[in-house]
């Protein structure tokens, strides 16, 4: 694994004070003061807050746009796709818990960004949506409002930021699995 840059480290710092305080409450102080450095130095290595939650949103939009149209590509069926997007919401959750945390909180602090990342929001929606859709065409998803369903299971995923930090000997492939038969069996024909 290679060294973490100074600007990886700013932006991983960042982004657990922005879960600790929210994005608003945290200046460029604040961050300097947590990293032991001086507030100039910073700006040798990041323009503004506004890139640092632009770098920590968009990048892990972008990771679970892609994943899904992937995970939507594949030969899968519904169910097993369904699990992936549960899997694949673990990992991400697993490895960026105060990344996630901006990305539910305070991606509406995206200026010149937030239209992009609104379109990659509504793509990933886009694409789940079709996999419930199909899943419900082809018998192995009860028929019941797919806007409610994606509701249901997203809410959840969402919110393991919260969740996964307090869990000390986290297997995440367990993890994974039992959150696959809590979120689909229900939905399961």
């Amino acid at each position: 694994m290679k060294p973490e840059t100074r600007k990886e480290e700013i932006i991983r710092v960042a982004a657990k004070l922005f879960k600790e305080k929210g994005f608003s409450a945290v200046t460029m102080r604040d961050l300097a003061t947590a990293m032991g450095i001086k507030a100039a130095s910073l700006y040798n290595h990041i323009n503004s807050k506004q890139e640092i939650l632009k770098e920590i949103i968009i990048s892990l939009a972008e990771d679970f746009t892609e994943s899904i149209k992937i995970i939507y590509n594949s030969k899968n069926n519904s169910l097993e796709k369904l699990s992936n997007i549960i899997e694949l919401h673990v990992s991400l959750t697993t490895k960026n818990t105060y990344h996630m945390a901006s990305l539910n909180n305070d991606w509406m602090h995206l200026e010149d960004q937030l239209e992009y990342y609104l379109k990659l929001r509504k793509d990933y929606e886009s694409y789940f949506l079709k996999i419930l859709n199909e899943g419900m065409d082809a018998s192995e998803i009860k028929n019941v409002n797919p806007q409610i369903i994606m509701f249901t299971m997203l809410s959840t995923l969402r919110s393991l930021y919260l969740w996964i930090p307090k869990k000390e000997d986290l297997n995440i492939d367990e993890l994974a699995n039992n959150l696959s038969v809590v979120l689909i069996q229900g939905i399961n024909k």
